[in-house]
């Protein structure tokens, strides 16, 4: 059911970076590209990404009025996934039930909360389901402070980085992953940066050839 003190999402627009480098090389386009839509004229900073190593730090180190980097919902959710499986071996009812449970609990409690969760299970018995365990409890302890669901529902924020795992399709996929296609390092480069202005929101393609 829809939150009615939700507040509401804008409408949703995207602007590609793409290109084969590094991330602290990804830094200064990426800073170009909020310039170019006055991302300084903003009230509040949210960034959304998964967990990779690295990526919290880079994003608050590049746009220091971030007040909040989500982590990615459906990153989290194939954790708990992957250990709703082993708790339940051939039991497709109770997986399906203990992990949509869990996720919703994400949602409506966050992180921490689900963390004890899974502190007071009992896997005595159960075959890999401690190991798993242990690595899903890793994951969390790790990361349950980028896991304030309820509060980024609250706001109207969103938690999943669904349109970004597309573009990768989309953007980069649906061009360069044709049969038979081979790509050296600096060809793939140079189409990855028009492919990010091609699919960009705001008409960036006829504006990148008009000033070309």
């Amino acid at each position: 059911m829809a939150n009615p003190t939700a507040a509401k999402r804008p409408e949703w627009k995207a602007r590609y970076v793409s290109q084969v480098r590094s991330l602290a090389e990804l830094a200064e386009p990426l800073r170009r590209q909020a310039s170019h839509v006055d991302l300084d004229g903003a009230d509040r900073w949210v960034a959304l990404s998964d967990g990779g190593t690295g990526l919290e730090d880079f994003l608050r180190a590049n746009f220091p009025r971030v007040e909040a980097v989500i982590l990615d919902f459906y990153h989290v959710a194939e954790y708990v996934a992957k250990l709703s499986r082993v708790l339940h071996p051939g039991d497709a009812d109770a997986d399906t039930h203990w992990r949509e449970a869990t996720c919703e609990e994400l949602k409506t409690s966050g992180g921490r909360v689900v963390l004890d969760t899974l502190r007071s299970l009992d896997v005595t018995g159960r075959g890999g389901a401690e190991s798993v365990r242990a690595e899903v409890m890793t994951y969390f302890t790790n990361q349950a402070h980028r896991m304030d669901y309820p509060h980024d529902l609250a706001q109207g924020w969103q938690i999943g980085s669904g349109p970004v795992e597309s573009a990768c399709k989309t953007v980069i996929g649906e061009r360069m992953k044709g049969g038979g296609m081979r790509w050296g390092e600096d060809g793939a480069d140079a189409m990855s940066h028009l492919r990010a202005l091609f699919c960009s929101s705001d008409n960036q393609w006829a504006a990148f050839w008009s000033k070309n």
